[in-house]
């Protein structure tokens, strides 16, 4: 396995281990419906959009394109 692929994987269990730690529970849970799962990768998913358009609007403004 590549150093990229390794980094990645142990980047999803510290956070895995940091999501249990913070809100008591982990994507084996079973009390959110289909539409609720849904919900959150919507949310999440709009979360790095935000993230995405800052990282442009910064790298447009620090190399005057």
């Amino acid at each position: 396995m590549d150093s990229i692929v390794s980094s990645i994987i142990k980047q999803f269990e510290e956070r895995s281990a940091a999501g249990k730690a913070k809100y008591g529970t982990d994507l084996d849970r079973t009390d959110l419906t289909l539409l609720e799962w849904i919900e959150h990768a919507k949310q999440e998913h709009m979360d790095a959009i935000l993230y995405l358009e800052k990282i442009k609007q910064q790298f447009l403004q620090e190399n005057k394109l």
